[in-house]
């Protein structure tokens, strides 16, 4: 397994951007598709996008789709969500996992979980 580690989160208006960064610990991380997802309060945690092994495949949901880019650095063993025209129901805690296959929508296939960075959009 992998240890992830996210960052970036923050306040910011609606309109604007933030990117998060997930850095993995360990020697295997190109071994793994990464996933971000989030969770608002009350709300069950969703899936957001998710990226294979390589980079060569990225999948995202309907909600983000043209706003948020997922993308990986597997030598700095980070994974990135950039996250640009964010709206207020982007407000949610966002969490980086890892998982041994490219499932992106499958919570229970992601053996790795971060502590999640907070991210608050104001109207």
């Amino acid at each position: 397994q992998v240890q992830l580690v996210e960052s970036g989160g923050g306040l910011v208006q609606a309109g604007g951007s933030l990117r998060l960064s997930c850095l993995a610990s360990g020697r295997t991380f190109s071994s793994y598709a990464m996933g971000w997802f989030r969770q608002a309060p009350g709300k069950e945690r969703e899936f957001v996008a998710a990226i294979s092994w390589e980079g060569g495949r990225a999948v995202y949901v309907d909600s983000v789709k043209g706003r948020f880019t997922i993308a990986r650095d597997n030598a700095k063993n980070t994974v990135y969500l950039q996250m640009n025209s964010l709206k207020p129901e982007d407000t949610a805690v966002y969490y980086c996992a890892a998982a041994l296959k490219f499932v992106p929508y499958s919570k229970d296939d992601y053996t790795s979980w971060g502590q999640g960075t907070q991210v608050t959009v104001s109207s």
